[in-house]
């Protein structure tokens, strides 16, 4: 059973939705008990990275993420703010991440030479060159998926990225550290390529 974290913060059916869509099992849940049991956790996440973590933390859901990682080695998928609260720390705030993929979140800097828009917004182009990784078998090197932030992820090293993205710069579109991958982009909002990549980290991981 995949559970996917309903600690208030972002659209969940949606993930929940694109499963039952390819057949997988799931469930809503920010019972800890129940968490405990899953084969599988999917961290969605829209919004602040401290009211994001403070949730996690008023719940007991930080220490049962961990325990699920560390302790049983079962596999997690943060999504767009659940990813960068993979990390150590962001920019955006001052409480601490869940320290699970050496990583900090930094915020879109451009130059007046540059100006785009933050947040990055809407569909735009990944690239990996790690198509062997299980969420990534059977995809293709060059992908498509929706994309809404203001800050990314900056890896202590290139090993734990997994995707790439170009806005302005490169920078990390999916990340992993073992058991724990982390996706920036929405892929309950990517059709076809968010529904492959789900099903992936479903049946391949």
């Amino acid at each position: 059973m995949i559970i996917v974290l309903d600690y208030g913060m972002g659209n969940v059916n949606s993930i929940v939705n694109m499963l039952n869509k390819i057949g997988v099992r799931s469930c809503l849940s920010k019972d800890t008990e129940e968490i405990e049991m899953a084969d599988k956790i999917i961290l969605p996440g829209v919004g602040s990275f401290d009211i994001g973590m403070r949730r996690l933390r008023e719940n007991g859901l930080d220490k049962v993420i961990d325990r699920h990682v560390r302790v049983h080695g079962r596999p997690l998928l943060g999504i767009c703010l659940g990813m960068q609260m993979l990390g150590r720390k962001s920019e955006e705030g001052i409480e601490d991440g869940l320290a699970l993929i050496p990583f900090e979140n930094k915020r879109f800097s451009f130059s007046k030479e540059l100006p785009l828009k933050i947040p990055h917004m809407g569909w735009d182009i990944t690239q990996t060159d790690k198509t062997e990784d299980p969420l990534l078998k059977g995809l293709a090197r060059v992908q498509r998926y929706y994309f809404v932030h203001s800050y990314h992820a900056v890896c202590d090293s290139e090993e734990y990225v997994l995707m790439k993205c170009e806005y302005g710069y490169h920078f990390a579109a999916a990340v992993r550290n073992g058991n724990v991958y982390g996706v920036q982009f929405h892929p309950e909002k990517s059709h076809k390529f968010g529904m492959a990549l789900l099903e992936n980290f479903a049946r391949r991981i």
